[in-house]
């Protein structure tokens, strides 16, 4: 039997080849750049928090040697920042729990401000997700013109900072008598557009079919919500779940305007008050105030992704 011979190429098949290889290493190399440039940027960013939860675990005399300029003070009272003296180090030469058991043991004020703050967050992000609910399969489902000046009205007050509406909220809870209450932190919160406008652009995915057959078969508008859209829309309630618990949880402005009782204070606004002679009970506080937001968003994090994606979209 004779041998195949291979085809030959044509001199414009070997020039679109070597084009071809050409594109792949190109692409190959901006890859390999953009992945170098993100973990330098990755990095960057996440420094501060490891050297935090590393130096937590120094004792107060080695954060004085490493950073007692920082914590200094001068005659006045006023606090020192810039020093050739400061030290940047990872690893402490003798870990100690010392302050762990201060924050968490010897000194309740400390955790019952975090407690304050599980207490606040909890209610928030779960009416918070019921209104978003709501309303997005509302702004969803029907149309028309009214819808239309509605949804602009929430986007607009989406874009607004909130502390704008420090004032008008002030009056309006001190009419109702709910100043230095739980309460004045909560229902402000409760009515955050960006849940909605995250939940409106999720429940636009669901199938107009699957909708129609459900009612068909007798299935309720709150039925409807709660065992269809929701479940197919896991992305969007997480990410609007997490939004939400990130917003309650770093509140700092709210509570020193609203709250007179520094009892009620969330761990995010005592911060400020924790004696600078103790460095470290205050970067043990920052970790208490830390550790729950990272948790849940490296857990999440695929959802909190999709969840954005899907707030891009038209």
């Amino acid at each position: 039997m004779s041998e195949e011979k291979m085809p030959s190429l044509t001199p414009l098949e070997i020039k679109a080849k070597k084009r071809s290889k050409r594109k792949k290493a190109v692409y190959k190399f901006r890859i390999g750049i953009a992945t170098i440039v993100a973990a330098f940027f990755a990095i960057l960013f996440l420094m501060p928090i490891v050297l935090t939860i590393t130096n937590s675990f120094m004792s107060s005399s080695e954060i004085s040697a490493n950073y007692g300029s920082v914590f200094a003070t001068n005659d006045k009272g006023g606090k020192v920042y810039i020093s050739e003296k400061v030290n940047l180090k990872f690893i402490p030469d003798m870990v100690s729990f010392s302050q762990y058991a201060t924050v968490l043991f010897k000194s309740p004020e400390y955790l019952l401000k975090f407690w304050n703050s599980v207490i606040l967050v909890g209610p928030i992000v779960f009416f918070q997700l019921f209104v978003a609910c709501l309303a997005s399969y509302g702004f969803t489902r029907y149309r028309g013109r009214i819808r239309e000046i509605i949804f602009f009205s929430y986007i607009i007050l989406m874009l607004m900072p909130y502390r704008v509406t420090l004032v008008p909220n002030y009056i309006m809870l001190d009419r109702l008598g709910l100043l230095d209450t739980y309460y004045a932190l909560v229902l402000p919160m409760i009515f955050v557009p960006l849940g909605t406008f995250i939940m409106t652009q999720s429940f636009q995915a669901v199938p107009n079919e699957i909708i129609e057959a459900a009612r068909l078969d007798g299935c309720g508008t709150l039925k409807l919500i709660c065992r269809i859209a929701v479940p197919m829309n896991r992305a969007g309630l997480i990410c609007t779940l997490l939004l939400s618990f990130l917003d309650g949880w770093n509140m700092v402005e709210q509570p020193m305007v609203y709250l007179e009782d520094f009892g009620r204070y969330p761990i995010s606004v005592a911060l400020a008050s924790v004696p600078p002679e103790n460095p470290t009970v205050q970067l043990v506080c920052c970790i208490l105030v830390a550790l729950p937001p990272l948790f849940l968003f490296a857990y999440f994090n695929r959802e909190l992704v999709e969840g954005i994606a899907l707030g891009g979209e038209k």
